[in-house]
């Protein structure tokens, strides 16, 4: 063969330059875009994946390692620690001798208490898919919407395809809440983004087998089936119920009498005390209670634990600020009274700590406007004190 036609042939799979999309020539031996190809996704799948062994799950151990990311909580991070460690003791110590029902996990407290990082945090220690999904997108099969099985579309993606993962993961499925009857009362109408939906999650969140499009999408007569088993996925629930706190106090009230009776009337403790049939006067069905047998339960976040979320996380706001701002080569520093200020106006918005983005955006968006001009000027040290928190508003003489 003439060196002209070596390099004109592929001397892998010999197809002429023509016939393939690029042909790359060096010493001799020339290769095509599709040997290419082959030989990246031979690599790709040999590649061993390390996966975390689940046999044996020690709760301390997934309790310190949420310690990392999630402040506070305490009393939530044991719970749910020793939920996921039964929950996989379960699929990997099977008995014919006896069989451990699932045990789904509820999540309640306010907004911003860290319900979807917690869930988040414990798919990253155990290295499963994780699914995040918004209950108040979801309606009943027929309707216009997600129907129940996105969730399982969406777990499988995140698992790349896999089947046998995706059976194995985790799908947090928030504003549960939102989806509760939306009255006591038989209605004319369907609730099909309310207790339908409950219905519709019953099976699903037990253990069923769904078929679902490979590649998502919605569902085709003549379209590919994957079938997954669900009844080893584990389905976390986490919603604000704003105003079961009421129902459990209302309760208390009427079961608690007498000149030394004790009426719990803070929040917290009230949500501590919830009972399944508190949860079924605020508008889930009692078959969907009953398939979340664990509770966990989340406390306001204070300005102290406020405080703790902006400095001490592993991935906290002042450390993801200070590594943007170092990246132009200026040191950011803040007083220990500005990150107060900036917890206690983050607390007084009602919102825990999402509201501390938004403050620290507030606070920081005049030095990242102008951090190319502080360099050149020469400044590569910025501290925030309270006085760059505390900016009162400028008031127009029009508006006095």
């Amino acid at each position: 063969m003439s060196e002209k036609n070596d390099y004109e042939n592929c001397s892998f799979c010999a197809k002429h330059k023509d016939d393939v999309r690029k042909l790359i020539v060096g010493n001799g031996v020339a290769i095509c875009n599709e040997c290419v190809d082959l030989c990246q996704n031979l690599l790709t799948d040999s590649e061993p994946t390390e996966q975390r062994d689940l046999t044996d799950i020690d709760p301390q151990d997934l309790k310190a390692y949420l310690d990392q990311y999630v402040i506070g909580q305490e009393r939530a991070k044991q719970v749910l620690s020793v939920a996921i460690a039964n929950h996989y003791k379960r699929i990997q110590h099977s008995s014919k001798d006896i069989e451990i029902d699932k045990a789904n996990i509820l999540m309640l407290g306010p907004t911003g208490s860290g319900k979807t990082l917690l869930a988040r945090t414990v798919a990253r220690y155990l290295d499963v898919p994780f699914a995040i999904a918004d209950a108040t997108s979801i309606t009943e099969a027929g309707y216009v919407g997600d129907d129940v099985e996105s969730l399982i579309v969406r777990l499988l993606s995140a698992a790349k395809g896999d089947v046998a993962k995706c059976q194995r993961g985790i799908i947090f499925i928030d504003e549960i809440d939102k989806i509760a009857r939306k009255s006591e009362s038989t209605s004319i109408t369907r609730d099909v983004s309310g207790e339908g939906v409950q219905q519709a999650l019953l099976k699903m969140v037990e253990g069923t087998v769904c078929r679902v499009p490979p590649q998502g999408g919605r569902k085709h007569p003549a379209g590919e089936m994957v079938e997954i088993d669900t009844k080893n996925i584990l389905f976390i629930a986490g919603g604000a119920f704003v105003g079961l706190d009421q129902i459990v106090k209302k309760r208390l009230r009427g079961t608690s009498m007498g000149f030394n009776a004790v009426i719990e009337s803070d929040q917290s403790a009230t949500l501590d005390s919830t009972v399944p049939d508190d949860l079924v006067k605020f508008g889930m069905i009692p078959e969907f209670v009953g398939r979340f047998p664990s509770g966990v339960n989340l406390e306001e976040l204070t300005t102290d634990d406020l405080v703790h979320v902006l400095t001490d996380t592993k991935n906290s706001l002042v450390r993801q600020y200070q590594h943007l701002f170092a990246i132009d080569k200026v040191d950011l520093e803040f007083d220990r009274a500005a990150l107060e200020s900036i917890a206690q106006r983050s607390a007084d918005v009602g919102t825990g700590a999402r509201a501390l983005h938004s403050e620290m955006e507030r606070v920081l968006m005049p030095h990242m406007f102008q951090i190319k001009r502080y360099r050149a000027q020469g400044i590569n040290r910025i501290v925030i004190d309270p006085a760059q928190i505390n900016t009162p508003k400028k008031i127009n003489q029009e508006e006095m």
